[in-house]
């Protein structure tokens, strides 16, 4: 499909969950070097899409979508000093699982990609297609986005 189609849908979905949830906190804290968890978790929704749709996966784009922007819903920022963010890596999935289910109703598939979006630091993998896609575009996101990091700080 026409990736201007999947963006629109992605910026529906947006609109929604900010709407109606705490979508916009995450604007405020960071995730990778400069890229805010709001942006990380858009850009993992494009890449979701693109990777579905170049591979001709049979998806449920609106679970993928919703699913790939909730899946760093934890409202917090991790770069803080504090123990409760020493484990951040293995924790932050149930943290936003919790924080999603306290603000949405969330389907099967949207509740496995949160959970299992950390796969293989977190040993259990993801169960639906939808959850493997997203990991898979997470590891993407997140590997750009600390290559930026590193060209701005070494001056490349």
């Amino acid at each position: 499909m026409d990736m201007n189609v999947r963006e629109e849908q992605i910026l529906e979905v947006i609109k929604i969950i900010e709407k109606e949830g705490r979508f916009a906190k995450s604007k405020e804290h960071y995730q990778h070097g400069t890229t805010t968890v709001y942006q990380h978790c858009i850009n993992v929704a494009v890449i979701s899409c693109i990777i579905a749709d170049k591979c001709g996966l049979h998806v449920n784009f609106d679970d993928l979508i919703r699913g790939a922007l909730l899946h760093d819903y934890f409202l917090y920022d991790w770069h803080e000093k504090d123990k409760s963010h020493r484990l951040h890596g293995f924790c932050h999935p149930r943290k936003a699982l919790r924080n999603a289910e306290e603000d949405f109703l969330l389907t099967a598939i949207e509740k496995d990609i949160i959970k299992h979006h950390m796969f293989p630091l977190i040993p259990i993998p993801p169960h639906t297609l939808e959850a493997w896609v997203v990991c898979l575009a997470d590891k993407v996101c997140a590997i750009q986005e600390m290559v930026v990091v590193t060209q701005e700080k070494i001056k490349i």
